[in-house]
């Protein structure tokens, strides 16, 4: 940000004015002397709060304490008064009505911690008024011109082929301070100046902007974080929300606001342009995933080296997320940016019923996405890009035993084949399958599915699955028949005895 101007409205500024030939009364420390001056007023009455504002300095000739000596109580109750009122410095005009500044009244100051300064006789109050008057407005002119030189500069930073980034940079130059950028999901994309955050405050800011994007409205939002002040606006429209830009600089007023408005509502058009971008890249990603599943894996490779790097030649797993996940533009952005840090060896794109994803066997890309973004993901075991298809079967099945924000991988699916049949909807088929056999036991009192269940356990040993049953082999015999009959089936079949032993395992 341009250095504020050497007749800048401060106190140090003020008594610095050569053509006044103000005298401080004693030593001002550097932070008294920066003090900001809001205006000048005079008055010579001995309670003059009630017509005073914060932040102004107060000129006197000292009428108010005709007859009153060094000693007098009024001095000290004057100056607590002023200090309560928040008067930035007195001035006391000399040669009016006294010579010298009353040594009661310099005391008084200092007790108080009151600035006090000399106003000799040739210097008219209101010369003292006009030169803050005029150090205010020169002021006031100093940021109007800078606002419309950085608004010049931001719009060419804008032009540039790294537009949106380079608008960022700048803007960070032109307040002196820190800006960064967060997309949909809450993650820092880009910052100036580079690393200036420690990690404790990036970290607490991010979570901040994350909250304030997950509740989907358009926002601005002013906040600290340990010392450090930030403003906060969100990009894009309510519901639709592209990520936010944060700001840390040490001046934020109208015109500093003003340059950020500007700032941000390029950023806004450089996102939506980037959308329609995205938009391709997702019909891209698309038709490869499509490709990858008919076999076409060599195409897959020539076309993703020269845009988003080469995929690896080693052992990878395939991972599928849920449907909701697809339409989701903080988790693509999130991929995407998953893609550029890696070079290239992490694939996806949509698929009929989610996200398909392509990384090497080991990376924890799939765990991150799941315990960032809360999105379900199902991972295959090791596979190559040639065995896309059958490894995309294998985790569309481990997803099913994944719960919202996790991971479950197809070596771990409890039982192997068997476990999909706990699916409430196989459970249904299976108990239609057996329900004559159920219905004829309960009304007849006979134990066709028992006997059914243990011959087949047995491995259809008539002789081993009697033990089972504790009955004689003829009477299992006589049992199987009789379940022949009531089924309308043919034992004798292999696939009949294996679809009966699949419902059985399902009623389990």
């Amino acid at each position: 940000m341009s250095a504020p101007p050497s007749d800048s409205p401060t106190l140090g500024s003020l008594l610095a004015r050569r053509d006044l030939d103000l005298r401080a009364a004693g030593e001002l420390d550097a932070a008294t002397l920066a003090t900001r001056v809001h205006g000048v007023h005079s008055s010579d009455l001995a309670d003059p709060t009630p017509f005073l504002a914060e932040g102004l300095v107060l000129l006197t000739t000292g009428t108010q304490f005709l007859g009153a000596d060094d000693d007098s109580p009024d001095f000290d109750a004057y100056v607590a008064r002023l200090r309560g009122r928040g008067i930035t410095a007195l001035g006391f005009g000399t040669e009016v009505v006294r010579e010298g500044i009353p040594r009661g009244l310099d005391a008084a100051c200092r007790a108080h911690g009151l600035p006090l300064f000399e106003v000799p006789y040739r210097t008219p109050f209101i010369a003292v008024a006009r030169a803050n008057a005029q150090a205010i407005a020169a002021e006031e002119y100093a940021r109007r011109s800078w606002a419309l030189a950085a608004g010049r500069a931001l719009s060419l930073a804008a032009l540039r082929a790294d537009g949106l980034a380079a608008t960022l940079d700048e803007l960070a130059r032109q307040l002196g301070g820190w800006v960064g950028m967060f997309d949909a999901a809450g993650a820092l994309t880009h910052e100036h100046p580079a690393a200036s955050l420690d990690a404790a405050t990036r970290d607490d800011l991010s979570a901040e902007v994350s909250a304030l994007l997950r509740r989907g409205a358009r926002a601005g939002s002013s906040l600290h974080i340990g010392s450090t002040p930030f403003h906060v606006q969100t990009l894009g429209r309510g519901g639709r929300l592209r990520g936010a830009i944060a700001v840390s600089a040490e001046v934020f007023d109208r015109e500093a606001r003003g340059v950020v408005t500007t700032a941000v509502a390029m950023a806004g058009l450089a996102l939506e342009q980037r959308q329609t971008l995205a938009q391709a890249t997702a019909a891209l990603r698309a038709g490869l995933a499509e490709a990858l599943l008919a076999g076409e894996s060599t195409l897959v490779r020539r076309v993703s080296k020269p845009l988003w790097g080469p995929l690896g030649t080693g052992a990878i797993a395939i991972a599928l997320t849920d449907a909701e996940a697809a339409r989701r533009e903080d988790v693509l952005q999130w991929l995407e940016s998953a893609v550029a840090a890696r070079g290239g060896s992490l694939f996806f794109g949509r698929v009929d019923d989610g996200l398909l994803l392509a990384a090497p066997v080991g990376d924890a890309v799939f765990a991150e996405l799941a315990a960032k973004l809360g999105v379900r993901v199902g991972v295959s075991a090791p596979a190559t890009l040639d065995t896309a298809p059958a490894a995309l079967s294998q985790a569309r099945v481990a997803r099913e035993r994944a719960s919202a924000g996790s991971v479950a991988a197809f070596a771990e699916v409890r039982g192997g084949l068997l476990s999909v049949l706990d699916d409430e909807r196989i459970g249904a088929i299976a108990r239609a399958e057996l329900e004559p056999l159920l219905r004829h036991d309960a009304q007849h009192a006979t134990a066709l599915v028992a006997t059914l269940d243990a011959w087949l356990a047995a491995d259809t040993a008539h002789e081993a699955a009697a033990r089972a049953l504790g009955v004689h082999r003829h009477t299992v015999r006589a049992r199987l028949a009789l379940t022949e009959r009531v089924l309308g089936v043919d034992l004798s079949s292999f696939a009949v005895r294996a679809q009966l032993w699949l419902a059985l395992r399902a009623l389990d």
